[in-house]
């Protein structure tokens, strides 16, 4: 059996919300593992579906450019957030996004890309490495383009211009003025900062992740189902994945600006109001460190332990 340390219930309680008893019973009823375990208590009702995204953040900086038609996001990772704040390490962060609008979000070519100074990305990551005493990835990047409109980015946390914790790209088509496409980019591209849907449309939601909500929705309505024909049970079972998808999908989505009003809805009023159209291409939202596993450490006991105190 899993040794339930005091660490894992922490972990547990910071990203399912719940109380620390029902966590420890948690992980004690699946052998310490976090992902089971969240889903455990959201079955019984203890823990929010928004938790489950959390993830221990790794540090760094996500930057953000646009050039014309076309953005780029891109996600550079360093092991603490003094790094962060560095002058270099924004220098380089500023330089491979911009970098990257033109050579594009394909990691491994980006690497070989050639910086203002002469240096591959690569050779300036190992620089940095060595001059800054601290280890750093270039993690990932996307594009988005579009033909006719705009591509609008949005920076939240910013800890300098362009760069920050939350980096997103919206990507509107139409023929509405080029301030009206900025000003509903900006404000959509806000909106996904906070609520972070996963997808689009609803269908376009990771199959995966739709069969881990309806596997939840099953054992939280056990009671409700036991013993109905299978076509009813299922019936009973579609509402509460119906409405993840509904929540998860940004078209679907009410946009925070009122609560109510589904953000597809909310762009068709606002381009009538523009005089123009305007569709919703795509968009891409980078959280710092999102599915990263950061080592966690006992900055006391590390210490006790160099200085060679038991």
């Amino acid at each position: 059996m899993a040794e339930i340390t005091a660490a894992l219930v922490k972990e547990l309680r910071e990203r399912s919300g719940a109380g620390m008893m029902d966590c420890k019973k948690a992980l004690a009823e699946n052998a310490g593992d976090i992902e089971a375990s969240i889903d455990w208590l959201r079955a019984k009702g203890l823990a929010s579906a928004g938790k489950k995204a959390g993830r221990t953040a790794a540090e760094g900086l996500v930057g953000a450019a646009v050039s014309g038609t076309k953005g780029v996001v891109v996600e550079v990772n360093s092991e603490t957030d003094f790094v962060a704040k560095n002058e270099q390490f924004q220098g380089f962060v500023r330089d491979v996004t911009q970098l990257a609008l033109s050579t594009g979000d394909d990691i491994e070519a980006l690497k070989k890309a050639t910086m203002p100074n002469g240096k591959s990305v690569e050779e300036a990551l190992t620089e940095n490495i060595a001059t800054i005493g601290e280890n750093q990835n270039l993690r990932r990047a996307k594009m988005l383009e579009v033909g006719q409109g705009a591509v609008v980015s949005y920076v939240h946390n910013a800890a300098a211009p362009g760069m920050g914790k939350i980096g997103v790209l919206v990507a509107l088509e139409g023929d509405a003025p080029a301030d009206k496409l900025e000003a509903l980019g900006r404000q959509l591209a806000m909106h996904i900062a906070a609520a972070a849907p996963l997808a689009l449309n609803g269908d376009d939601i990771d199959p995966a992740i739709i069969e881990r909500e309806a596997a939840i929705a099953r054992e939280k309505n056990a009671d409700k189902i036991a013993g109905k024909p299978a076509d009813i049970a299922e019936k009973i079972l579609k509402g509460p994945v119906d409405k993840f998808r509904k929540e998860s999908a940004l078209l679907s989505q009410a946009v925070v600006f009122d609560g109510k009003t589904p953000v597809q809805d909310w762009v068709a009023g606002e381009a009538k109001a523009a005089g123009g159209s305007v569709a919703v291409k795509d968009f891409v939202r980078f959280q710092l460190g999102e599915g990263i596993e950061k080592q966690q450490s006992d900055f006391a006991a590390e210490v006790a332990a160099a200085a060679g105190v038991a």
